[in-house]
């Protein structure tokens, strides 16, 4: 194992060819640079000869000032029976004015008969022509070696023949690519025994997560000496993904004690992990490893009672070293310790207050039983831990509200909501419409307080889901609405029941809005 690895991103590329991911020139700018304060070495910018956004991007890109790392332009060895000085790809990426390129060639005898319709040896020309061509340039060449793991297995002796024509013209790197993603950990970890002991230019890896084992055989590698790792934040990337550099550098730092990133840049791997899925509009994953909001949440008693006393006896890593916390959730099989910790966190010590303890207990546990579910509802339980504590701050009282839905004889379905509030001494009504009751009610709402509390217009709804919990008594079943809220800084959930689905959305509503209000800090009325 080498104790000089190299993080290799290619979310702007790989991540991008993710299904229904489109970034535009001003997106990919913000992750570059993202990319560039974490640390990362190398930074893969995009395929600038397969389409005009992309040259946009890397003409843009030669007027960006970057901390440390190094953009990487990336294209494919020559056509067949083309020469380089006549090959479009290749004139693009010495037209982008990288310091280091990567470029793709076939080592599968498959790939070159059937997408190339080339000659085996045409293909090592290509590939040794490509490599020669960009190095006369004074470009660092990095050569990824396409389907390696298959076309290895398939046939050993070609797949190094490919390797050997980028090594012998001068390629920097030579990475070996799992392309599609089904190579297990055992059977690469074997196969790289026999090629690093064959080669002597520096080794990467670029697996696939078809299998759901491209991290680990991304560490693996590491282990058998690679010291480029080429991977994704998030993982994100076509099919089934890349290998998830979000999993792979906590690993390498905090369990290999390769710093291949600061302890200060790592602290900040959660907020790289949700700014690019936030650039990406991609929900950031909640179970995902090291940074997601459950990563680090501990629902069962006795799990609690532990890591209150010691964190380590259910957390592999701390939190804080990737940027996360520690949540406890609380359900139906809460504990005590539970809620002795979680009023803490809001500034309460109710371990001396037993029958406090036990009457939030009873409380969470009855609305459970008839649909609540609070560990989907952080926003919900802290404001209901509140009140049971006396800590409630009132932002505005309901009077009435009514919703009018209309279907017109074109076609068009009209909503309208009427609310009278008392906010801050002043009873006010409002009207407002929406595209539904839910969004007229909320529009309606925001009429009615705006002018009281200005910062509600950072508090946005994200998401909105209904779930019928008892599916037997139809349209009479009981409802819970569970609502995603955020101000651009945090996002919380908050929850409603009733078999009024329009009351178990307001319930909901008025939860997301106080929540974001209270921790705006804004006056409350008295």
């Amino acid at each position: 194992m080498s104790s000089k690895i190299l993080l290799y991103d290619t979310t702007l590329r790989d991540g991008a060819q993710r299904e229904g991911t489109s970034l535009s020139v001003e997106d990919k700018l913000k992750i570059l640079h993202k990319l560039d304060e974490f640390g990362i070495p190398y930074i893969e910018c995009g395929f600038p000869a397969s389409n005009p956004k992309e040259a946009e991007f890397f003409n843009v890109l030669k007027r960006q000032e970057l901390r440390q790392a190094v953009p990487v332009a990336f294209g494919s060895t020559r056509r067949a029976l083309i020469s380089t000085d006549k090959d479009r790809d290749l004139e693009a990426l010495v037209r982008a004015e990288t310091p280091t390129v990567c470029i793709v060639g076939k080592t599968w005898e498959l790939h070159v008969k059937s997408a190339l319709k080339t000659s085996l040896d045409e293909n090592l020309w290509m590939i040794a022509d490509s490599v020669e061509y960009l190095k006369k340039r004074g470009l660092e060449v990095i050569y990824d070696a396409e389907h390696f793991f298959d076309g290895y297995k398939d046939n050993p002796s070609y797949a190094m023949k490919t390797l050997k024509a980028a090594i012998d013209t001068g390629a920097d790197f030579i990475c070996l690519c799992d392309t599609n993603g089904g190579t297990l950990p055992l059977e690469m970890q074997t196969i790289l025994k026999e090629v690093s002991s064959k080669i002597n230019v520096p080794l990467g890896i670029h697996a696939h997560n078809d299998s759901e084992c491209a991290v680990a055989n991304s560490l693996i590698a590491v282990e058998e000496g690679v010291v480029m790792v080429q991977g994704t934040i998030n993982g994100y990337g076509e099919r089934c993904g890349n290998a998830n550099l979000v999993s792979i550098i906590p690993a390498l730092v905090l369990k290999n004690n390769i710093q291949v990133v600061s302890r200060a840049q790592l602290s900040k791997l959660t907020e790289l992990s949700h700014f690019v899925a936030e650039i990406c509009n991609i929900n950031p994953d909640a179970h995902q490893p090291y940074v997601g909001q459950n990563a680090f949440a501990h629902k069962g008693g006795i799990h609690v009672s532990a890591v209150a006393r010691l964190p380590e006896t259910y957390e592999h890593v701390n939190p804080e070293a990737v940027g996360n916390l520690q949540r406890v959730v609380v359900s139906e099989l809460s504990g005590k310790s539970t809620i002795i910790l979680k009023a803490k966190e809001l500034g309460k010590d109710l371990s001396n207050h037993p029958e406090k303890v036990q009457e939030i207990l009873d409380t969470i546990k009855g609305l459970e039983h008839v649909g609540y579910h609070f560990e989907a509802a952080d926003g919900s339980f802290e404001l209901l831990m509140r009140r049971s504590m006396n800590m409630h701050k009132v932002f505005f009282r309901l009077e009435s509200f009514r919703v009018i839905m209309e279907k017109r004889e074109d076609g068009r379905v009209a909503t309208e909501a009427t609310i009278k509030i008392h906010v801050k001494g002043e009873r006010i009504i409002a009207t407002a419409e929406g595209n539904g009751p839910v969004n007229a009610l909320d529009n309606a709402l925001r009429i009615a307080i705006g002018k009281a509390y200005p910062e509600l217009q950072h508090i946005q709804l994200t998401d909105y889901k209904v779930r019928v919990l008892d599916e037997k008594k139809g349209t009479a079943a009981v409802t819970r609405v569970l609502i995603e809220t955020g101000d651009g800084e945090k996002n919380w959930g908050t929850i409603g029941v009733s078999e009024n689905i329009i009351e178990a959305s307001w319930q909901a509503l008025v939860d997301s809005i106080e929540y974001g209000l209270l921790h705006k800090k804004a006056p409350a009325e008295e």
